[in-house]
């Protein structure tokens, strides 16, 4: 039998908030102690956390608000609280998830205590920075995420693209974590004629859909295009663009896409019911680590449109299950979503054999893997670093 460990996961952002980070957190930490763990989470303190006081197996600290990603936030640097903590309860490893002010604390005080550390590869915060008109900093960030990372003792990323990414930038100790999803929850039985109707939709009708953040690093001007495209090669087939999520180029958007349909964020059922009632997902983003969502998709029965990197070269075979376009060229992305429409039966086998291949992408096996990383860093040496340890 093995021994449970004591975990402590680090990270400024978790659920209940909306984004891949904090969905793949959620099921990482909940799996860990199904599976016996005692885990610890330190993150800052979201809205409905007002009134709550930390205990063991949770501790907030305060949060600033991330620019340009309302509801999200940046930790606060936390290193004496997390070393009077762990001096008195010492955790067996720390999976720090995030690279900010907390992050980055809780690194400091796990090398002072000689803490075994994994840290995980998230988000191209260094690829975000140029979208937001920062470019300059982007050489800046490259090389504060390697420092950082290359101080833990493995860091985990979630597509072989990424990892080959990173290699090339000289970060260390790199290992493989991909991702799962609730076969269950993404289900095409989850699709609503009512919901349908609601979009002006009939059941011969095509809806385009997209789910995601919609901010500038995510390459929406693509939808448009595409979707455009999409309506001049069939002109006779009825078809709506459908966007659901939200953030700060929504209005921009709605400007550019007066007949589209926009549902805000949705979670849980109504989630799954919105991939559901769907037909072709539209995923033009270039910047993604891995993109949980379309693992959704194809777990909900949708025809993937999307570039060949991250979980889409990881799960897609072009024509089979879904299409690929290579990065960054839009006209053979188009391509793809009109050789979708061009034969119904396309599009029914492509959707079915997305539903089996996503079916048995369950979250179980992540977990064990990364239960099995995180206890082969507990097993090595930890050396403890002499005199000033880090800025």
């Amino acid at each position: 039998m093995t021994t449970a460990l004591h975990i402590t996961l680090i990270t400024e952002t978790f659920p209940p908030e909306i984004n891949g980070v904090a969905n793949t957190l959620g099921r990482l930490c909940d799996g860990l102690r199904a599976r016996g763990h005692q885990v610890e989470l330190i993150r800052p303190r979201q809205g409905a956390d007002q009134s709550r006081i930390s205990d063991e197996g949770l501790l907030l600290c305060r949060g600033w608000p991330l620019p340009g990603y309302p509801g999200l936030q940046w930790g606060q640097s936390s290193m004496h609280k997390l070393l009077r903590r762990w001096k008195r309860h010492r955790p067996d490893v720390l999976y720090i998830a995030t690279e900010g002010p907390l992050g980055l604390s809780a690194l400091r005080a796990a090398r002072r205590l000689g803490i075994s550390v994994v840290s995980g590869f998230h988000t191209n915060f260094q690829q975000y920075s140029s979208q937001y008109g920062l470019g300059l900093l982007t050489r800046l960030l490259t090389h504060y995420l390697r420092w950082f990372h290359n101080r833990s003792k493995l860091t985990l990323v979630p597509s072989a693209s990424q990892r080959l990414e990173l290699e090339r930038r000289n970060f260390e100790r790199l290992a493989l974590l991909s991702r799962g999803v609730d076969s269950q929850l993404f289900h095409p039985a989850k699709r609503l004629n009512e919901l349908r109707e609601s979009w002006g939709l009939g059941n011969d009708d095509i809806a385009v859909i997209h789910v995601g953040r919609l901010a500038p690093e995510k390459n929406l001007g693509l939808l448009k295009r595409c979707f455009t495209q999409l309506q001049n090669t069939y002109p006779q087939q009825a078809m709506k663009l459908i966007v659901v999520g939200d953030g700060p180029q929504r209005a921009v958007l709605q400007k550019e896409l007066p007949n589209a349909v926009f549902c805000g964020s949705q979670r849980g059922e109504a989630l799954a019911s919105h991939y559901a009632s769907g037909d072709l997902f539209l995923f033009p983003s270039l910047t993604e680590t891995f993109g949980n969502v379309v693992l959704e998709a194809l777990a909900s029965g949708l025809a993937v449109v999307a570039y060949d990197q991250a979980a889409a070269a990881q799960h897609i075979r072009h024509g089979y299950n879904g299409v690929l376009a290579m990065p960054g060229d839009e006209c053979a992305f188009c391509d793809a979503a009109n050789w979708l429409l061009e034969e119904p039966e396309t599009l029914r086998r492509v959707r079915l054999n997305a539903r089996q291949h996503a079916s048995r992408q369950g979250w179980a096996a992540i977990i064990e893997q990364f239960e099995t990383q995180l206890r082969g860093a507990c097993t090595e040496e930890v050396v403890v670093p002499q005199g000033r340890l880090l800025p």
